[in-house]
């Protein structure tokens, strides 16, 4: 499948590529800031996973000149879907998250159970409610890998920009740590929220393969109705995440000082580092 191309704003980043084997990426620059600057063009992008990349793809991310790829995924992800594809010049580093939905079980199921059986795990709200408890346990649980990426992004002498970060769809574990990125930033909540959202592009979704074979219109409606909460960007996921930052610290700035290590210093140099002046 081909994607399509966006048109962006002078502020923004480039069109986007024509990628064939990496769903979701993007130049998250351009965004707005709340004090009027924009987070820079060329030094944060998101992506699905890398591991079937084209080379036609892997040219054009190694184009990039990117310093780091970090990648969110844990064994389970990496046994289904195989390794990143090994980028000239770029370090790999993997920083497991927990999946959204957690545990191979439950995911053999969603690729080869029955319809009783999802309806069971994923009916009547739950799967819905499953995603947002993710998003809380990642705020909640993953403090010491958070706090790795921006100590990633934020060093001295050796710094990981320009950075790719992304996770098996680039949705749920790239877009809650984009966001905290961006909150450290100070990027306007609206914006962060319109970049997670995008994830819902038809280009951009993760490719579902049932154990069968089956994969887009294919797939039985009601196993897609069932399943669509899992693979939706919704705004109510994302929302939870930040809920949960100030339930727990009462404040993002809290947060990210006392959960996440950020001090006053590495913060300003995050910001030198991101956003245009």
């Amino acid at each position: 499948m081909t994607q399509e191309v966006r048109q962006t704003a002078p502020t923004g980043p480039e069109p986007e590529p024509e990628l064939t084997g990496v769903r979701n990426f993007r130049d998250v620059g351009g965004l707005p800031t709340a004090d009027g600057r924009r987070v820079r063009p060329g030094v944060l992008f998101r992506s699905g996973h890398l591991a079937h990349a084209t080379p036609q793809d892997t040219a054009f991310l190694e184009g990039l000149g990117l310093h780091t790829v970090l990648d969110f995924r844990n064994d389970d992800d990496i046994a289904l879907e195989g390794p990143d594809v090994v980028l000239a010049g770029t370090r790999n580093l993997n920083i497991p998250l927990n999946d959204p939905a957690e545990g191979g079980d439950f995911w053999e199921t969603v690729r080869n159970g029955d319809v009783a059986s999802l309806r069971t795990m994923l009916g009547d709200g739950r799967a819905a409610a499953r995603m947002a408890a993710s998003y809380r346990k990642l705020i909640l649980t993953r403090t010491a890998e958070h706090a790795q990426m921006l100590a990633l992004l934020t060093e001295a002498e050796d710094p990981a920009v320009p950075a790719l970060l992304h996770c098996a769809a680039g949705k749920d574990r790239a877009g809650t740590s984009i966001a905290i990125i961006l909150l450290a930033l100070g990027v306007e909540r609206a914006a962060i929220e319109a970049d997670y959202l995008e994830s819902n592009a038809r280009h951009r979704r993760y490719k579902v393969v049932r154990g069968d074979g089956s994969t887009g219109a294919a797939i039985a409606p009601e196993i897609h109705e069932l399943l669509l909460p899992l693979f939706e960007a919704r705004v109510e996921y994302l929302r939870s995440a930040f809920a949960t930052i100030e339930d727990r610290w009462g404040s993002v700035d809290r947060y990210l000082a006392e959960g996440l290590g950020l001090t006053a210093s590495r913060r300003e140099r995050l910001r030198d580092r991101l956003l245009t002046r």
